[in-house]
């Protein structure tokens, strides 16, 4: 069964700050944030760039480039953070009625920075078990921004977090960009390293936990976690990769292009240079940040853009989360 992407959307907010800021504010020197942490500047929320808000714009943005009724599309899926606008709150469903998906139904997935990937693998599935579902809305937001403290030496490698908006569109039957496999691994070992402390049912909010500043992002064994992760990070993030492109029938001196979430510089050439790609091959997202799951669909519109990417390409997109997850899923562009 062919699944192809249709089309994607991007929004970005007008409103960013500069490496230049960052290491202001963190005490860095500017060229560790630039050139060593890869962070030129990044996008920030304005004051309506709200989390599924700057979904909604995305996901118009690709209904609008694939001249579709939205009425036409069976499912959505939020694929946007869970800082939004409210707590305990599905905004697929806000987000289904504000793009006029009036026919489909809707729910919210999360998988951190992997949830993209993971969406891409779940409606998949979702289509070929069910013969009445032909197409799929996957849109979300993300300003995860908002919990770094720029003063936290334990969340340094989280400075580069931004926010923006993503969509993308995949189509039954659709002959062209066909969505291939999907490789996912999680590790538990990790579930609590990365947290906000307070906020949630074991540490509640207060006045003295916003005065320490804990209702921000912070790592709670920085040493433990960094032995731990360097044991298996790049070692699971090249699997994925392989495995996605090894399963979809391909081999890896056939991916043309990487659709890969920003990381440090040197993390980022690592990865290209394991599997013999160029640096033409990819982009680095210097000038955006990380903007969470949506980088991939990023990287992509801007490969789209610049001519990276061809009809007949193999397209890798490939992520990972904390969690931790890592992901890639395969994708045959255009035509061929």
């Amino acid at each position: 069964m062919n699944i192809g992407i249709l089309s994607t959307g991007i929004y970005l907010p007008e409103e960013y700050v500069t490496g230049k800021l960052i290491a202001q504010m963190s005490g860095l020197p500017v060229h560790v944030v630039e050139e060593k942490m890869g962070i030129k500047k990044k996008h920030v929320p304005g004051e309506d760039d709200h989390t599924c808000e700057m979904g909604i714009i995305a996901a118009k943005r690709a209904i609008d480039k694939a001249r579709i009724d939205p009425l036409d599309i069976d499912v959505v899926i939020y694929i946007g953070e869970e800082h939004k606008e409210y707590p305990l709150w599905t905004a697929g469903i806000k987000l289904q009625e504000e793009v006029g998906a009036l026919n489909a139904w809707a729910f919210d997935a999360a998988l951190r920075c992997g949830t993209t990937v993971m969406a891409l693998k779940l409606a998949k599935s979702l289509m070929i078990a069910d013969p009445s579902i032909q197409t799929i809305l996957l849109a979300g937001g993300y300003r995860n921004v908002d919990f770094i403290d720029y003063e936290n030496p334990r969340t340094r490698f989280m400075y580069n977090l931004g926010a923006g908006g993503g969509a993308i569109l995949l189509k039954k039957d659709h002959q062209e960009n066909r969505l291939l496999e999907t490789e996912l691994i999680t590790d538990g070992s990790f579930s609590e390293d990365v947290v906000v402390v307070s906020g949630g049912t074991k540490n509640p909010i207060t006045k003295e936990a916003i005065e320490q500043r804990l209702n921000m992002l912070d790592v709670l064994d920085p040493e433990g976690m960094k032995s731990r992760l360097e044991q298996k990070s790049m070692a699971n993030f090249l699997k994925v990769i392989r495995e996605s492109v090894r399963k979809s029938g391909y081999v890896e001196s056939d991916i043309a292009y990487l659709a890969i979430l920003h990381m440090k510089r040197s993390a980022h050439e690592y990865v290209l240079k394991e599997l013999g790609l160029s640096t033409e091959q990819s982009i680095y997202l210097e000038d955006y940040g990380h903007i969470g799951q949506i980088d991939q669909i990023l990287s992509l519109e801007l490969a789209n853009k610049e001519g990276k990417i061809k009809d007949g390409d193999l397209v890798v997109l490939v992520s990972a989360g904390i969690g931790y997850a890592w992901g890639a899923a395969a994708i045959k562009w255009g035509k061929g």
